[in-house]
């Protein structure tokens, strides 16, 4: 099967993770996510995942009240360890050969990430589960994302959404949204409708060229579909 890409990075968020509840994560989504990933991994496509932990908690919310931003968004890192952690089992679970790395010290529950060490698992044909974000305060796991595809020399970076992709207005407010198949980072970053992507990881990839793919993940197929290079969602290039 001919495959567009052949190192990929997909973003995760949190609140995607928790599936049918409110807050913390929803397993069988994991198993059904773990499946789709399972058809990528199969094809010989190195796949990279970096995992956010809104489903848990979102420093920007928690700052404030006494708890410094700093504090606040190492909670963050750490809901994202959580996140990665239950991931890493449910895909093993699913016949998947996977590895959990932390950009945060914790090296009783997984692996440091060190960038030879992340490569020689992806060489070696395991998905890579990165946790905690940048290891840094004041960076979203979005910029993090787009800072790790390019330190794996990744080729594309997809990140997954609840809508279909890029429309030039909220579609779950505007009938008449209109669904852009592609965008311009400059279009992205100067158009204040689109916030689909936070500014500064747009500005990273605008910089060194790195495409991001937005999409629906939760679609049959659709991450295998945007690895072999099938219209999916909304480009930015």
């Amino acid at each position: 099967m001919t495959t567009k890409y052949q190192r990929v990075l997909l973003k995760l968020s949190g609140e995607q993770l928790a599936g049918k509840y409110d807050s913390g994560i929803d397993t069988d989504l994991m198993g059904w996510i773990a499946d789709e990933a399972k058809k990528v991994a199969d094809q010989g496509i190195q796949l990279v995942i970096m995992v956010g932990g809104g489903n848990f908690a979102r420093g920007a919310q928690i700052a404030g009240h006494g708890i410094r931003r700093v504090t606040a968004d190492q909670m963050g890192m750490l809901a994202t360890m959580m996140n990665a952690l239950a991931l890493t089992d449910v895909f093993e679970h699913h016949g998947i050969r996977t590895r959990c790395l932390s950009s945060v010290f914790a090296e009783q529950v997984a692996e440091p990430f060190v960038h030879r060490l992340a490569n020689k698992h992806l060489e070696k044909g395991r998905v890579v589960i990165v946790a905690g974000g940048i290891g840094r305060p004041y960076l979203t796991t979005d910029t993090a994302a787009v800072s790790l595809a390019l330190e794996l020399d990744c080729e594309v970076v997809m990140k997954a959404t609840k809508v279909d992709g890029v429309y030039t207005k909220d579609p779950a407010k505007f009938d008449d949204a209109v669904k852009l198949t592609e965008v311009s980072f400059q279009q992205a970053l100067e158009d204040g409708a689109i916030k689909i992507m936070d500014k500064a990881a747009m500005g990273l990839a605008m910089e060194h060229e790195m495409p991001v793919v937005i999409f629906d993940a939760m679609q049959e197929n659709n991450i295998l579909r945007v690895v072999q290079g099938k219209p999916v969602g909304t480009t930015i290039k």
